[in-house]
């Protein structure tokens, strides 16, 4: 596990994702709760990787040639209090700081980050998000906040970011803009939980 003063000393990422993880828990609990009602059938843990592939996607990063894959990055940074993912596999922090997987997008490099004493999520999340989205290297960010708490905070520091980077923001529901692109949080979700479009429609 790395402390948010080591994170403010790495070298980044062209592209980075930045997670509220205990936040994205709790949606991808409703989610499968509501949809196993909805569809009559038990809905799965949501595959890690798949959903960071989707976060991916929808914040614009495109396959590359097998070559070039190898070539591309992206940090995925998750910040907890929990000490697990009940509703992702896997979900175990201690399991998943440090690791990496690889994909026709590039290699996801994976870090862990729990809060401190003295700070809450909302805090370390803002910080986390200054430091990065100021980085001259950082060209591509893609953000998963609590929409609930602290999007009009995350909006007023896109505002002042790297004028030159490329942000997506991923929400459950349409926000008021700013200067970042906006991503509906569920779509990526549904699609590492197993659920079909048709399956909706049906």
């Amino acid at each position: 596990m790395c402390t948010f003063a080591e994170m403010k000393e790495q070298k980044w990422s062209k592209n980075v994702i930045l997670v509220d993880a205990d936040y994205v828990d709790k949606v991808a609990f409703d989610l499968i709760v509501n949809f196993e009602r909805m569809l009559g059938r038990r809905i799965p843990q949501a595959d890690m990787a798949r959903w960071l592939e989707c976060v991916a996607l929808d914040g614009g990063l495109r396959p590359q040639p097998s070559d070039l894959s190898l070539q591309t990055s992206i940090q995925v940074v998750f910040l907890h209090q929990k000490p697990t993912m009940d509703n992702f596999l896997p979900g175990s922090f201690t399991e998943l700081d440090g690791k990496a997987f690889e994909s026709e997008l590039g290699e996801f490099l994976i870090s862990c980050v729990p809060i401190e004493q003295m700070t809450t999520m909302d805090d370390l999340f803002l910080e986390s998000l200054q430091v990065v989205s100021n980085a001259q290297e950082v060209e591509r960010l893609m953000i998963v906040p609590n929409e609930d708490s602290i999007y009009n905070k995350v909006r007023e520091a896109l505002r002042h970011a790297n004028p030159d980077l490329h942000a997506t923001v991923f929400t459950m529901q349409p926000q008021q803009g700013g200067p970042f692109r906006q991503e509906i949080l569920g779509y990526s979700l549904m699609a590492a939980l197993g659920i079909k479009a048709e399956e909706i429609k049906n």
